[in-house]
């Protein structure tokens, strides 16, 4: 840890903001734990409960999600000699001299100030405060050792990052479900019925053996005692299981993988189209910043949807806007299609592919998808929304914003391409550039989907809040105009791409 303090400026300046991160969150928290000395027995209770489940959660999953660089790896001693039990048992406890494990140790101790109640309450939490700060230590490296032995190839890192980011996503619905409560009448409620449950589990029960026994449930603190326990010593035999197996087992090295024949491009035809649309096929597969993109897009609609579940707005209404939302961000996935070549875009460039051939090209896996979930989509979102005769407003307005999303980005990425990561870079990762056209180009795709879109959304709305007979001139003007930007788009797009092959690479290579 102390040569941490002689590497380079930048990791020395990451350092101190970690201590000072930690330094501010003892005092920031450990200040409320001894305030909360003065508060009722429950509300202490349940409060320890629901902060230190999301504080185990923490030590578990950020390893995974994040992945760590292991100074202390077992592997680096399998030379030393030292016995496998020696050095499972020093290894934990080289592991508390670290910034987080300090902290959790000195909160932990401060519990022991909240729950000073009484002499038997005091035990208790002395007890629980030495099995938290083990469970947690022990969960950090039990998951830093399944990182380092699954997570070592890049695309197993970029998968957990996916997953990372998916979950990120998805606490969004539960951040507005929550702001939804009434805290000042149902707060404690809510917050109680919660902690009682969380507190059977191995996240909560070690935070709350002594508050069970302040409010007179020593039978359940007892038990929640022993379930701590047993977390605790499950969590050390599986390091001591995973130290033995790395200390005779390599590290893992990224597979050669071979491949029968040449995939889509023996399926497609040899022509210029074709063989983008192949190498776009293939992209699409195995690229993490493609993939990125479909974990995301049917997402989007579960957050749109939640806030107005949440003012009460009928299920049967909001059927009608998960599958057009998906449609439009599918169809603008493509903007910025371009720029995720990089360099390889000089192989279409001076091997003189016209620009239509290489816009259609693109758009072959979004075709390949997005008219696939139009079709099914919108027949299950008219099951739910109960009433058949809108079907054909559901897959004209679909329809125009999918194709009218892809026009547009067809002609929005060869005229207004934007920094994106690099082959081979974390997904996750945005370049920053001045002088680029990032967010015209975001939202010009977006407001430009809508605009075709608008006769036939307008057609939809009269034939569900009137008569009918306008859902037939919703399909009709939906799947028109929607074909329209896309021939379109692509004749632009291609003509922008021909005009301005030098600019192009000149993008390409400074970006």
């Amino acid at each position: 840890m102390a040569n941490g303090f002689r590497r380079s400026v930048w990791q020395l300046i990451g350092i101190v903001f970690g201590t000072a991160a930690g330094v501010a969150m003892v005092v920031l928290i450990g200040s409320g734990l001894i305030a909360l000395r003065f508060a009722p027995d429950e509300l202490a209770r349940n409060l320890l409960v629901i902060v230190g489940s999301f504080v185990v959660l923490g030590f578990v999953l950020l390893p995974l999600v994040f992945g760590v660089d292991d100074d202390m790896d077992p592997r680096r001693f399998a030379l030393v000699g030292f016995p496998q039990r020696r050095l499972s048992a020093g290894l934990l406890l080289a592991a508390l001299v670290s910034v987080p494990s300090v902290v959790i140790l000195v909160l932990s101790v401060l519990t022991v100030v909240t729950w000073s109640r009484s002499v038997f309450t005091v035990i208790l939490a002395a007890v629980s405060a030495l099995i938290a700060v083990a469970t947690c230590v022990l969960a950090a490296r039990v998951t830093t050792a399944l990182a380092s032995l699954l997570l070592a190839t890049r695309r197993s890192r970029e998968l957990t990052g996916v997953i990372g980011t998916l979950v990120l996503v998805l606490l969004a619905p539960a951040i507005i479900l929550l702001s939804s409560v009434d805290w000042t009448r149902d707060g404690l409620g809510v917050l109680g019925d919660a902690a009682d449950v969380v507190s059977w589990t191995p996240f909560g029960a070690v935070w709350s053996i002594p508050g069970d026994a302040a409010m007179g449930n020593v039978g359940a603190a007892l038990l929640k005692l022993v379930i701590a326990a047993v977390t605790a010593a499950l969590l050390w035999l599986a390091w001591d299981r995973l130290v033995a197996h790395m200390l005779v087992t390599p590290e893992r090295e990224q597979a050669v993988r071979t491949y029968g024949g040449m995939g889509w491009f023996d399926v497609l035809p040899g022509r210029p189209a074709s063989v983008i649309a192949a190498r776009s096929m293939a992209y699409w597969a195995r690229d993490p910043r493609y993939l990125v993109s479909i974990v995301i897009i049917p997402i989007v609609p579960i957050i749109m949807i939640l806030p107005f579940l949440v003012i009460g707005v009928p299920i049967q209404t909001l059927a009608l806007l998960p599958l057009p939302v998906m449609a439009i961000f599918l169809g603008w996935s493509l903007h910025n299609d371009l720029a995720f070549d990089s360099t390889a875009i000089w192989l279409h460039v001076v091997s003189g592919v016209k620009g239509a051939a290489d816009r259609v090209g693109r758009m072959f896996p979004v075709l390949l998808i997005g008219v696939p979930l139009i079709v099914i989509g919108s027949m299950i979102s008219i099951q739910f929304y109960g009433d058949w005769a809108a079907l054909p407003s559901m897959i004209g307005v679909s329809t125009a914003l999918f194709l009218g999303g892809v026009g547009l980005s067809s002609y929005i990425s060869a005229r207004l391409p934007y920094p994106a990561a690099l082959p081979g870079d974390s997904p996750f990762q945005q370049p920053q550039s001045s002088g680029t056209f990032g967010g015209l180009s975001q939202a010009v795709g977006l407001a430009g989907s809508l605009l075709v879109a608008a006769p036939a959304l307008a057609f939809a709305w009269f034939g569900i809040t009137g008569d009918p007979g306008w859902h037939l001139p919703a399909l009709i003007a939906g799947v028109g105009a929607g074909v329209v930007a896309l021939v379109f788009g692509v004749w632009s797009g291609g003509r922008v791409f021909d005009r301005r092959g030098p600019e192009i690479m000149e993008f390409a290579l400074s970006h």
